[in-house]
């Protein structure tokens, strides 16, 4: 039998140093970067820009995709997500029963079809605030957000459509209105919008009668 020589010692080295330069040279996972601040540092963090609607199209946000193909699209799944009895889910997704909670008007919907899926910060708002530079690509990720609860939420149709597009300047809810502050913050940090002076105006003053409690988002972009 044949005896193979054992490594030297310079051998043993380079081996190391092969191995070392391997892992220094493989890049980590990239980690999606987060903010988290108390909710007045949050306002203040938000910049302030003045808003611009010009050629804005609600169709140049596609919502309500099927991004999983699952059969469901982003306004079922987040009528799934966010029921208080779930409902039944049929062919070609049909809901049938459940009940759900819109906390914009505090009242309980046995429907789906009562309710609305409101982009908490209004798609014209989004544009208004920086969204019109972005990529369709990054639009439509933004109108079908499944990845924070804060960006999409189930409420009554007409107090939905009562708010439209306007922003915490113009509307708030009837209830909750801290809430509803919170996660207009969060979304506008989440997505980098910006915010005019008559809106951050209007937050630091709500928030002045809130709780100063924190803000943690995941960025989108």
């Amino acid at each position: 039998m044949v005896r193979r020589p054992l490594p030297t010692l310079g051998l043993l080295l380079l081996y190391v140093w092969l191995i070392a330069t391997v892992l220094v040279a493989t890049p980590a996972p990239a980690q999606a970067a987060g903010y988290s601040a108390s909710l007045t540092q949050a306002i203040a963090d938000l910049p302030t820009a003045a808003e611009s609607r010009s050629g804005y199209s609600r169709d140049l946000f596609r919502h309500w995709v099927d991004a999983d193909g699952d059969g469901c699209d982003t306004r079922d799944e987040v009528l799934i997500a966010e029921a208080e009895e779930a409902p039944t889910v049929g062919a070609s997704c049909a809901l049938s029963g459940g009940r759900w909670y819109s906390y914009y008007d505090g009242v309980s919907q046995t429907s789906a079809s009562a309710l609305d899926i409101d982009h908490l910060v209004p798609l014209a708002e989004a544009w208004d605030s920086g969204a019109g530079s972005w990529s369709n690509a990054t639009r439509q990720a933004y109108a079908n957000d499944l990845g924070d609860y804060r960006t999409l939420v189930g409420v009554t149709s007409s107090v939905n459509r009562s708010k439209g597009d306007q922003d915490v300047a113009e509307w708030l809810p009837a209830q909750q209105q801290c809430r509803y502050l919170r996660e207009w913050v969060a979304v506008k940090h989440r997505w980098r919008l910006s915010v005019d002076s008559a809106e951050k105006s209007a937050m630091t003053s709500l928030a002045s009668g809130c709780t100063n409690s924190t803000i943690t988002v995941t960025l989108a972009r």
